[in-house]
């Protein structure tokens, strides 16, 4: 990788990056979809090992998802329960626990943070100017299909080129998911936290999918760990779904919504069941479609990559790996499908484990009937009020549970 030319430090796989002073406070806020949950899993497979020299990890879970959310005064997944500010008070008080030593902490929700006062508020928290904060980025080619299915994942409709043009070529860009740009115009993102913190205090890490394990590597030589300590932990939840699969999963949040279902069932059913039970133990193949983003849209991201990297340059933050990959047209990954391409058919293995992981969830809290619900035979009863009326039940022995 190489690093920002005002800087005259070497290249990390090349040389050696200056560690962080002992007992600063690392703070990676993402964004999403940059390597966030490998380093995450990798993290907090070392802690321990990581301890012994002198760096800890503050959470006692490999994200802590729930703190941050609150910090950034977030409501989460759909249907998910509000995360509260004692989440955020809980993981406050491990981070002081460590005292004088280095520790790092990982979310990328923190990219989430609304505005200066939220992020003033969440630095001096954690420590001020002990506060280092490290982003890591990737090409937007490269983030929007994994992006869009992740919001197919949490309840969106809309299919994947409709979503390219709102997000690309609709102002004020915001519709539907206003989320999307806060996170990924990444120089804004830079700036925002570069004012809180001072630019001397924030590196920016550009992510070179060729290398696989280069972000690992960075991690440790900012933290001083030895080579090699931090290791790839496979995750298979994390993996991101097939086009046939998110097809799936969006005309399925369509039946969800028109039938008017409650929130908390398709965080139970849905999210955490059908579709949490098909990527543990289904394994997409050769023949399975991606996800393709048209040639127009990838050239589009392009041009704001390279708007991206020319106000990054200016901050005077330090930038480690190439900022030219940012506006790379990578056409290898990303062009059309050819005409000849199978449709994305969902295999009938992928169909009857997403079905399963729903009866699962669905047989962990299992409903009663009620005298309400013998007055009527179901021949008597529409498919769609039988498919509320299950959603209320199902939701009711939730709540009880």
């Amino acid at each position: 990788m190489e690093t920002d030319c005002t800087r005259d430090e070497p290249p990390v796989n090349g040389g050696v990056i200056t560690p962080l002073p002992t007992g600063t406070r690392l703070l990676h806020i993402g964004p999403h979809k940059t390597g966030t949950t490998a380093i995450q899993g990798a993290l907090f497979a070392a802690k321990d090992e990581m301890a012994r020299h002198g760096v800890a990890w503050p959470a006692t879970n490999r994200h802590p998802m729930e703190a941050v959310l609150a910090a950034c005064a977030r409501t989460g997944m759909m249907g998910d329960t509000a995360p509260t500010e004692r989440h955020w008070e809980r993981l406050l008080e491990q981070v002081r626990a460590t005292g004088r030593r280095t520790s790092v902490i990982s979310s990328e929700f923190f990219a989430d943070a609304p505005d200066g006062e939220a992020i003033e508020r969440i630095v001096e928290q954690l420590g001020g100017d002990r506060v280092h904060v490290l982003v890591t980025l990737r090409p937007l080619a490269r983030i929007m299909p994994s992006q869009w299915q992740q919001y197919v994942q949490n309840g969106l409709r809309m299919g994947y080129e409709d979503w390219l043009e709102h997000m690309l070529t609709k102002p004020p860009y915001e519709k539907p998911n206003p989320s999307f740009w806060r996170r990924h115009r990444h120089d804004r993102l830079v700036e925002r936290w570069a004012r809180v913190a001072g630019p001397e205090r924030v590196t920016v890490v550009v992510v070179d999918d060729r290398d696989r394990e280069g972000l690992l590597r960075t991690f440790e030589a900012l933290l001083g760990l030895p080579a090699r300590l931090l290791r790839p932990v496979p995750d298979a939840t994390n993996r991101s779904l097939t086009l046939a699969e998110t097809e799936m999963l969006r005309n399925l949040n369509k039946e969800f919504r028109a039938n008017e279902l409650p929130a908390e069932l398709y965080s139970q059913l849905v999210r955490n069941g059908a579709v949490m039970h098909m990527k543990n133990t289904c394994t997409p193949g050769p023949g399975d479609v991606k996800i393709r983003t048209p040639q127009w849209a990838v050239e589009a991201a392009a041009e704001i990559g390279a708007e991206i990297a020319e106000r990054i340059g200016g901050t005077g933050v330090r930038v480690l790996g190439d900022m030219r990959l940012l506006s790379a047209v990578q056409l290898a990954a990303t062009q059309p499908a050819a005409p000849s391409a199978p449709e994305p058919r969902i295999t009938p293995e992928s169909a009857a484990q997403a079905l399963y992981g729903a009866l699962a969830a669905a047989a962990a809290a299992p409903v009663r009937h009620t005298a309400s619900a013998k007055s009527r035979t179901v021949h008597q009863t529409s498919s769609k009020e039988l498919v509320r009326v299950l959603g209320h039940r199902c939701l009711k022995r939730l709540r009880l549970r």
